[in-house]
């Protein structure tokens, strides 16, 4: 199983948001200005519709199918699941040191951090729940035998969340 999935292209299914954050990321190499408001807000706009869209088919979706099938309401295991995400950063928006865009002073628990320190720890924290969402997605997919749907699911995923972090690192 695990070496179908391996075969598959596992390692790339799982590098892909990676290389799509640094891709984002290495334009500030090209661009000599700062990028447009409307182009900026446009490439924001994107990531988001595909995060959501990425969310919805390849994760919420899939997990009520799974409670169904273990006999359960569907709704409740990922109505619950996505309360908790919320509670989760939530939680981190009060307790960890943080900038909105615009701002000069941190949010959060004071801190001696450079803005540059708390601008990677922010994209890092954005960054593990994508990367579970992908390992989850292609687990699932190994634990069901290499199930073709749930592996094109989650080959369907990661490449989304690689193609909504290129905006998000640019």
């Amino acid at each position: 199983m695990l070496n179908q999935l391996l075969d598959g292209g596992l390692l790339l299914g799982l590098l892909l948001p990676l290389f799509g954050t640094t891709l984002g990321a290495g334009c500030v190499f090209f661009l000599k200005r700062q990028i447009h408001p409307l182009v900026q807000k446009a490439l924001l706009g994107f990531a988001s519709g595909v995060m959501v869209a990425a969310a919805v088919w390849s994760l919420l979706i899939p997990a009520i199918r799974e409670a169904e099938a273990m006999g359960g309401p569907g709704w409740v295991p990922a109505a619950g699941g996505f309360l908790l995400g919320v509670g989760f950063l939530l939680g981190l928006d009060v307790l960890l040191p943080h900038l909105h865009p615009g701002s000069r002073d941190p949010e959060g628990v004071p801190t001696s951090l450079r803005r540059t320190t708390l601008m990677v720890l922010a994209v890092a924290l954005h960054n593990v729940p994508e990367g579970m969402a992908v390992g989850l997605s292609f687990a699932l997919a190994a634990q069901h035998g290499g199930d073709e749907g749930l592996y094109a699911a989650a080959m369907t995923l990661a490449p989304g969340i690689g193609i909504q972090n290129f905006p998000e690192g640019a």
